[in-house]
């Protein structure tokens, strides 16, 4: 089992709308995935077509059971059309009590330990999290084998991913300390990006020259993302066709190939 989390310390930069298609994608290419939705927002839950719910204040607080709080999506709510789907999608939804977790538990690694019960029975965790870094958040880094960092290529955007990249290097030297291996930055990931914009245009060069190899091809700004997410499906799923949803599967590939290697 592999667990794969979307940071950046600025909201509005696409982690949710990148953790439900990188879920929904492993799923398609036959992997079981569970898309754990850590923002008090319930995003990554409405996405997903659930109604909000405590799932994952219930699995670290209330100590339940995985069967009681994980949701099973159903095939075709994801699938390419004509794709039959062999790999499964389960989501741990998220509402406002998700914000009382690191106040209602001690234990830095619950969230590891609870996901160690998965660990033959699951392929891949997408944890989607919070823009307001918390304990949570460090629970969820000593559980983490490799990150990604989606991020527009703006100023505040920009800030966000320097302090979440910071606290990264600080949960390292924590998890160093208990012999839990390195997290893997697997890539940042330009989302939205507008081609006709300067400030765009130069901001990535800029992340390109500080990063290199690490910045992965721009997501670009089109109006499907945002008509997929009204229908709270994947762009691959209602616009298999589009360049949107080339680039979806083009980052779920590379994902997957990067991953072998963690």
């Amino acid at each position: 089992m592999k667990v794969i989390t979307l940071l950046n310390e600025k909201g509005g930069v696409g982690k949710t709308t990148l953790a439900t298609h990188i879920a929904a994608g492993l799923a398609v290419k036959d992997y079981r995935v569970v898309l754990v939705d850590a923002d008090p927002q319930g995003h990554a839950t409405v996405m997903s077509g659930l109604a909000k719910e405590p799932g994952l204040y219930n699995l670290l607080v209330r100590d339940m059971p995985f069967k009681e709080v994980m949701r099973f999506i159903p095939p075709d709510q994801y699938q390419i059309p004509g794709k039959p789907v062999v790999g499964q999608l389960f989501v741990i939804p998220s509402n406002v009590e998700t914000r009382n977790i690191a106040n209602s538990t001690s234990d830095a690694f619950a969230v590891h330990d609870r996901l160690q019960e998965l660990s033959n029975a699951i392929d891949y965790v997408v944890f989607d999290t919070s823009p307001t870094p918390s304990l949570l958040h460090g629970s969820i880094y000593l559980a983490t084998d490799a990150i990604i960092y989606p991020t527009k290529c703006e100023y505040l955007s920009f800030d966000g991913l320097v302090e979440s990249i910071s606290h990264r290097q600080a949960a390292q030297s924590y998890r160093d300390k208990w012999n839990l291996g390195n997290i893997e930055v697997l890539g940042i990931i330009p989302t939205m990006f507008r081609t006709q914009t300067v400030e765009h245009s130069e901001n990535l060069r800029e992340l390109q020259k500080q990063f290199g190899a690490l910045v992965w091809p721009p997501i670009m700004q089109r109006t499907i993302w945002a008509e997929a997410a009204t229908m709270r499906r994947p762009v691959f799923s209602i616009a298999p066709e589009t360049k949107a949803a080339a680039e979806a599967m083009g980052l779920i590939e590379r994902i997957e190939g990067a991953m072998a290697h963690v």
